[in-house]
């Protein structure tokens, strides 16, 4: 043998083994037929046969059924015949029937004179790689299903210039625009006229793109044009590189929870205001109550004063003068009453009209020629349920408002109109008719932080010592008392409307009958219990009745008291205070009931408490109270 020949044959065994080690892949042979000639580790190790078993069987058995029967492994072949190579993927079987993936490279292989002598095949196993694609793609549409299935939320890819890409269900749902109509478009289509003016859509990739991320809550449009505020989160997408590929977009529409919350808020701020005036109103009745004990006191030993220093000008003068300051006082107090709603109310039916119409004349005087009164009334207005002598009241303390608002002249209008109010329309009424009498006047108005506190009690706009700053919240009081509403609706500049609402009154339903005044009577000289824990009080009635010759027992207790009846005294009329310890005037008056069935009693009051049974029948004795109102009420309680 010729050295180049073992050189040759050396080569060529070199070029096997080198082959033959080859594991990760299948190096095999075939001839022109298709015939296996050779085999190589690899081929062995992923297909499953030893060299022995698949020399000389055609190379089509790797092949799926299906595969040969639509006849790919000669397509294969011809094609690499036909243009020098053949290359593909597919998937193949093992010796044990199990399948794999694979990528297949079959080149020809040519003699020098063109005769084709067989064909060299490679073949690696991508079953992984497979897998992780197939894994991968279903991963991908999951997400993709999952994306677009989301309709709470618009979720969308823009591209690095902030145009569309995709679009999901919930990005047409909440913004209007089907995938052909936006995909393409920039996003900046989304925002508000003035947001785009101030860059705001440029703002929140420019974000994105330095931070990673942009979030924020503002008002977006929607294709009709409609607004919405919403939640807004955009994160930059980038590269393995850092290459800036896009970004990732999702919008909330969180409207609805924001009018929620909006609406929680003026809740909370409703029950604050409500408790405040509660507690406000607790303690005003509670200061109402004391001051009138005490201006009892004053008023009760002024008057005695009076009878007796005779005609002395100069201290009639200074008594009257007093007088007048103590009257002060109780007009103040019944103010405070009203707001805290502890007033004694005498309801019937009201003709809004004609009440107005009544203190018009009072209304002029009041208001001075600078000031214009108009009056509009609908139709065939309903009567309403009130107290009319608090109505006007609280009419004329509307319209002095109005006046003092318009220094310069100015028109109130008076109206009044039908209401109905329906379920949740107004939290603080109870659904059903009222007449809304309201006093507008064009005059310099509230801000807000004004008309915020306009009902607080003793809050005031008109300076020290020209009001007490009870006016409107008297108002406010005796309106919600009737079970009504008042509103003021105020702007700065632009005037104020006062707004009552009353109920009107129901069908078949009547008003208490205010009692008419009692005309004093003689009554004989009487044996008086005078029951108050107030020693002030007490010493005050008791010398007012003893100054109309009557004889006063005083008790400072309701204990006491019961222990005299238990002593025999003798008692023909009892007067007891309301308000007393342990126990009240009406249980006091109760259990005197039971032991003397026919004993009159009289219950003073410093405010008018609510009472059932026998005491709501009970003759009433108001605090501050006259010599002149006691004798009225003995009468009355004699007869």
């Amino acid at each position: 043998m010729s050295d180049n020949s073992k050189t040759g044959a050396m080569e060529e065994m070199r070029f096997r083994l080198l082959i033959d080690a080859v594991v990760d892949y299948a190096i095999y042979m075939i001839d022109p037929d298709g015939i296996i000639t050779s085999w190589n580790s690899g081929a062995k190790r992923f297909k499953g046969y030893e060299e022995a078993e698949i020399l000389g069987e055609h190379f089509s058995r790797f092949y799926t059924t299906d595969d040969r029967a639509a006849g790919l492994p000669q397509r294969a072949l011809d094609t690499a015949v036909r243009e020098g190579r053949y290359e593909g993927e597919g998937w193949r079987v093992r010796k044990d029937g199990t399948n794999f993936w694979c990528h297949v490279v079959i080149d020809p292989i040519i003699a020098p004179d063109g005769r084709l002598l067989g064909f060299a095949k490679i073949t690696r196993d991508l079953t992984d790689r497979k897998m992780a694609e197939e894994t991968l793609k279903r991963s991908e549409q999951q997400f993709r299903l999952l994306v677009q299935g989301v309709t709470d939320c618009a979720i969308y890819m823009l591209s690095p210039e902030g145009r569309v890409s995709n679009w999901n269900q919930g990005a047409q749902r909440i913004k209007g625009y089907t995938p052909e109509e936006i995909i393409g478009e920039h996003f900046s289509v989304f925002y508000t006229p003035e947001d785009r003016e101030l860059g705001e859509p440029a703002r929140a990739l420019d974000i994105a793109t330095r931070e990673g991320r942009f979030e924020n809550r503002s008002w977006r449009v929607r294709k009709d044009g409609t607004r919405f505020l919403a939640h807004v989160v955009v994160d930059a997408i980038r590269g393995e590189t850092g290459t800036l590929l896009g970004f990732a977009k999702i919008t909330r529409d969180v409207t609805q929870a924001h009018e929620a919350q909006l609406a929680l808020e003026k809740t909370r701020e409703a029950l604050f205001q409500a408790q405040k005036m509660q507690a406000i109103g607790q303690l005003s009745g509670g200061i109402a109550h004391d001051f009138n004990n005490l201006l009892t006191v004053i008023l009760g030993n002024l008057e005695i004063l009076q009878k007796r220093i005779g005609d002395e000008p100069k201290i009639s003068r200074l008594l009257e003068n007093a007088t007048q300051g103590a009257l002060r006082g109780v007009s103040l107090t019944q103010r405070m009453l009203a707001f805290a709603r502890r007033q004694e109310l005498k309801t019937e039916p009201v003709d809004i009209p004609q009440l107005v119409q009544g203190i018009t004349g009072l209304l002029r005087s009041s208001l001075g020629p600078g000031i214009h009164i108009e009056t509009r009334f609908a139709p065939d207005l309903s009567p309403v349920l009130a107290d009319s002598n608090q109505l006007e009241l609280a009419v004329l303390n509307l319209a002095t408002n109005a006046r003092d608002a318009m220094p310069d002249g100015g028109t109130v209008v008076i109206s009044a109109q039908p209401e109905v109010v329906l379920e949740q329309s107004y939290s603080a009424l109870t659904p059903g008719h009222y007449v809304c009498l309201s006093l507008i006047d064009s005059g310099e108005g509230m801000d807000t932080e004004t008309l915020a506190q306009a009902r607080d009690p003793f809050f005031t706009t008109k300076g020290l010592g020209k009001g007490t700053g009870l006016g409107l919240s008297m108002v406010h009081g005796f309106i919600e008392q009737l079970g009504g509403r008042f509103v003021l609706k105020s702007e700065k500049g632009h005037g104020t409307a006062a707004e009552l609402w009353l109920p009107v009154i129901g069908e078949g339903v009547t008003a208490k009958p205010s009692r008419l005044p009692v005309e004093p009577i003689a009554v004989p000289r009487l044996s008086v219990l005078v029951v108050d824990d107030d020693s002030l009080v007490l010493t005050s009635t008791s010398l007012l009745l003893e100054d109309l010759g009557h004889r006063v027992i005083n008790a400072t207790s309701a204990a006491r008291a019961l222990a005299l009846f238990d002593e025999g005294e003798v008692i023909d009329l009892m007067i007891t205070d309301m308000a007393m310890p342990t126990m009240s005037g009406a249980q006091l008056a109760h259990a005197v009931r039971l032991l003397k069935p026919d004993l009159p009693i009289i219950l003073a009051t410093g405010y008018a408490e609510r009472l059932e049974g026998f005491a709501a029948q009970l003759p009433r004795l108001p605090k501050p109270f006259t010599q002149l109102n006691l004798v009225e009420v003995i009468a009355q309680a004699m007869k």
